[in-house]
């Protein structure tokens, strides 16, 4: 069995590490560099970074960022946050990240993953879900143009369906699609996209848990691996995650800046319960 992945995350606004809660109220929290030295030295398997303001204007600031991070830190680097043509993939890239997260973008234009899976290979791009919970029927959710292609009709939500499902959000949460998670999951798979980064929207921030239904219901539909988000609060979590949800890898952001636990802590523990990992 592959070895599970503990994945620290970093919001980076202005080539600073910031913390808040939803993106407000943001306060300073270091340099990225320094803290993905951080996680390095602790033995994290991977580091993402969200560009939380990546206007084409600024993009240059994450790009000096990743260089220089890339320059002392081996371990595998995701960036996400604002990529929207074969260009941004392309500089992310060579400036040394090795994956990027792609979002709002993919929802615009599912075949933009196909192309950027074409031009640089399935294995560095990764695809961020954004899920929300929806137990009866959907409303005030908006569709994309692409609803209308023949080859995508899956994808689509109805509207008036009952029954628990999750749908797509966007703009953290504020916006809903009339798209089905599991089946835009699935079809994004065949598109290209190399893993998922699966957030539950309805336990971003809690420290709850994460949504162990959704996160199992998109690890059983897929074939590529999954990383689960959103909701980490304890050690125990991440276990339920991997065990449970059936996830490839966990992602937490406060448990670990905060110093609430180590990564060692965190494989400790895990490896304690049973889970494959890489101490």
């Amino acid at each position: 069995m592959l070895a599970k992945r503990i994945i620290p995350c970093l919001d980076v606004k202005d080539g600073r590490v910031v913390k808040g809660v939803s993106f407000v109220n943001l306060r300073d929290a270091g340099d990225p560099v320094e803290n993905a030295k951080f996680y390095d030295q602790q033995g994290a398997d991977e580091l993402i970074f969200l560009d939380i303001t990546a206007s084409h204007e600024k993009r240059k600031i994450i790009l000096d960022v990743v260089e220089r991070t890339a320059e002392d830190v081996f371990m595998p680097l995701t960036v996400g946050g604002g990529i929207t043509t074969i260009e941004n993939i392309r500089d992310l890239l060579n400036a040394g990240c090795d994956k990027v997260s792609i979002n709002t973008a993919a929802v615009k234009d599912p075949f933009f993953i196909q192309r950027a899976a074409e031009r640089f290979g399935s294995q560095c791009i990764v695809v961020a879900i954004d899920a929300k919970r929806v137990e009866h029927r959907l409303e005030g959710a908006s569709g994309e143009a692409w609803f209308a292609d023949p080859s995508l009709k899956d994808v689509v939500l109805d509207p008036s369906a009952g029954g628990l499902t999750w749908a797509i959000s966007t703009h953290g949460g504020r916006q809903m699609k009339l798209m089905n998670a599991v089946a835009w999951a699935q079809k994004i798979e065949e598109l290209g996209a190399g893993e998922f980064m699966l957030t539950s929207m309805d336990k971003d921030g809690t420290k709850d848990g994460y949504d162990i239904e959704l996160t199992r219901a998109i690890s059983e539909s897929v074939a590529i691996p999954v990383i689960a988000s959103g909701g980490a609060g304890t050690l125990e979590h991440l276990y339920d995650a991997l065990a449970e949800g059936k996830a490839d890898a966990v992602l937490a952001a406060s448990i670990f800046h905060f110093r609430e636990y180590s990564i060692q802590d965190a494989k400790e523990y895990l490896q304690s319960k049973g889970v494959p990992v890489r101490l």
